[in-house]
């Protein structure tokens, strides 16, 4: 396996590729991200056991969008079939469950690690909260350790969020050690800082854009009547709102294969 070293501007070409495929088959595509979604929102709702399980289903989600982006990306001259695509998003799945079991538990222990250190500074609540489901009332929501506590959880997780990036692809199409992957996913980014900054800054104006269109839209349907104002028009803006933000989390994981692709190259 080599390491590719590319161009700044290749981040906005992997995004621009990652729409284009989305595109060609995009129910097939929220369908996949929704079923994956599904799993992992019933799997955290488990009594506490569902915060530790729902990170480990997690590289499972990852795969299965990536094995389905190279099926729909595979032939630009003859349109992907949604069966094809599920039928080789679960058999990379199936086929690949234990490394992807042994990503899945790093991924659980970092984050139990790094819940509990949140303790040091809110004295334990938002630890309670996530690992043992205690019902926390507004005023400690609200208090400034708790908020300190959230931000701290937030950024310790990135370094996770990162070296999972090409994880399970690596694991998958290279084959390399699931430990190993995490290391080698950390190194692609950092060595391709510039074209991962483009593709980050990319895929924020997209979502930039479309929310100013959502926004729009929702103005001009209460402007025309057809919907009306009141709680009615919250409840629908805001169920807009999370369907497209749902919908654009599916567009932007269609485009991660690409990034894998040209970061990587078999030896």
């Amino acid at each position: 396996m080599k390491l590719n070293l590319v161009p700044a501007r290749t981040g906005a070409e992997w995004v621009r590729l990652g729409l284009k495929t989305f595109w060609r088959q995009p129910l097939a595509f929220i369908s996949l991200f929704f079923l994956f979604m599904a799993a992992i929102s019933i799997a955290s709702q488990l009594p506490f056991i569902g915060s530790v399980l729902a990170p480990i289903l997690l590289p499972f989600m990852t795969l299965g969008l990536m094995v389905a982006t190279s099926v729909a990306h595979a032939n630009d001259t003859q349109k992907p079939t949604a069966p094809a695509m599920f039928v080789a998003a679960m058999a990379a799945v199936r086929a690949k469950w234990r490394p992807m079991v042994v990503l899945g538990i790093v991924s659980a222990v970092y984050f139990v690690v790094v819940v509990l250190a949140s303790a040091l500074i809110d004295g334990g609540q938002l630890a309670r909260a996530y690992l043992l489901d205690e019902t926390l009332t507004p005023e400690i929501v609200g208090s400034s350790d708790f908020q300190t506590a959230r931000l701290l959880v937030m950024a310790l997780n990135l370094p996770l969020s990162l070296a999972m990036w090409h994880a399970p692809a690596l694991v998958h199409w290279h084959h390399v050690e699931p430990v190993k992957s995490l290391f080698f996913s950390l190194v692609a980014l950092f060595r391709n800082f510039g074209a991962y900054a483009m593709f980050c800054l990319s895929w924020f104006g997209v979502f930039l854009v479309a929310g100013i269109g959502i926004g729009l839209l929702a103005t001009v349907l209460v402007g025309v009547g057809v919907i009306g104002m009141g709680d009615g028009a919250s409840a629908i803006g805001g169920a807009l709102m999370i369907g497209s933000a749902l919908v654009l989390a599916a567009m932007s994981l269609s485009s991660t294969w690409f990034t894998f692709r040209d970061s990587f190259n078999a030896d």
